[in-house]
């Protein structure tokens, strides 16, 4: 592999402490947790004395004030091991820096050193059961009461769901004005009216806590509203960069791994008198996987560069995340197929690893929108 030049030696140290914890403390209860569809909380607030969680929020509030590549660090190692259920990238990555970057200093002192113990754990509420990838068709409606708001509507494919004592709900405060309508609201789990439904049971990522959540006549106070009111759309394409780059680390690092694991396999399995690995057409194969990976990783890490200096469009990140998640989902069919019939076994990894893998084309904006986005940029030059 062509060696990486993005992290420094305490990225790297970092990164052998974050290792070991997940192996001790995450690895051996994955296929539980599978079962029982969620991570006990107490894994995060392990989490949360390791400096693990949120790293890059301010001192301040409690954060190491670090550069967005120890979150990196953390959400390789998380895909690289295979630990889909862990759901602390999106509390990371999307749901801290909403609330750092946005909220008001009463919501930030109060919100984000429990954010980074581990003590309140994020999730962020878009999706409907009529509304995917089209923010805009949203039917969530928060309505101006007093001095404060009602909230009412449902939430569906909310990762974290179960897990939540914090939402960011995403509704509209005033439905004739489209985009320009829809605000963020910060809501804390046993508030009145708020309710988890079920754990919903997915293709892949069966230990990540995936719920629906339901709003009757929920009372917010105004302190509830993130942000100014109407700006909900615009603060949601100002994070989206990063969401999407994210996605694309984690597909891009789940793939090495996978494509790691199946050298060895190959080399390892023998048929037909020797190992896999000496047929032309396994060495043709792995030769690929192997460039197409090298061609991820050169763009991935160049967004990052971007990223770290604030210059990382909606287009460049897009693109990153269509074409990672589909080059995911492609190498790890093809390390499937080097297995045989044990690579659709549930035991092994590889077969773990396609189940989680085709998610990653579908959230975060599906990869056709992606291409939409790209297109526009496209036509507009």
């Amino acid at each position: 592999m062509i060696p990486r030049t993005l992290f420094s030696s305490d990225h790297e140290t970092f990164r052998d402490t974050v290792r070991k914890f997940l192996e001790n403390e995450a690895t051996p209860h994955h296929e539980e947790w599978e079962k029982t569809g969620q991570v006990p909380k107490e894994l995060w607030r392990k989490a949360g004395e390791q400096g693990f969680l949120c790293p890059m929020v301010s001192e301040e509030y409690g954060g190491l004030g670090t550069d967005f590549l120890y979150s990196v660090v953390v959400s390789e190692e998380i895909s690289r091991a295979g630990l889909t259920g862990i759901g602390w990238g999106l509390h990371t990555e999307i749901v801290a820096p909403y609330v750092e970057h946005y909220g008001s200093e009463e919501q930030k002192q109060r919100i984000l050193p429990k954010m980074v113990s581990g003590e309140m754990i994020g999730a962020i509420a878009m999706s409907e059961p009529a509304a995917g990838s089209d923010l805009q068709g949203i039917k969530t409606t928060a309505v101006k009461d007093g001095d404060g708001y009602i909230l009412n509507g449902s939430k569906t494919f909310i990762t974290n769901g179960q897990n939540a004592d914090l939402v960011i709900v995403v509704a509209k405060t005033d439905p004739t004005k489209g985009a320009k309508g829809i605000s963020l609201f910060l809501l804390e789990a046993g508030t009145p009216g708020f309710e988890k439904g079920k754990n919903l049971k997915k293709v892949g990522m069966k230990a990540q806590d995936t719920s629906e959540l339901f709003f009757q006549d929920v009372r917010l106070p105004k302190e509830a509203l993130l942000g100014e009111e109407g700006k909900g759309f615009i603060y949601l394409m100002e994070e989206l960069p990063q969401e999407r780059l994210g996605i694309a680390i984690n597909g891009l690092a789940m793939a090495e791994s996978a494509f790691e694991q199946t050298v060895a396999y190959v080399k390892d399995r023998k048929a037909f008198g020797k190992s896999i690995a000496e047929f032309q057409n396994t060495q043709f194969k792995l030769a690929e996987m192997h460039t197409e990976l090298e061609v991820g990783r050169a763009y991935v890490d160049r967004c990052l560069e971007l990223h770290l200096k604030g210059e990382l469009d909606i287009p460049t990140a897009a693109a990153s995340k269509y074409y990672i998640t589909d080059l995911q989902c492609k190498v790890i069919d093809e390390c499937l197929q080097l297995h045989g019939g044990y690579g659709y076994m549930w035991e092994y990894p590889i077969a773990r690893m396609f189940a989680d893998a085709r998610v990653q084309r579908i959230y975060g904006g599906t990869n056709e929108i992606m291409k939409t986005i790209i297109a526009k940029k496209i036509l507009a030059d």
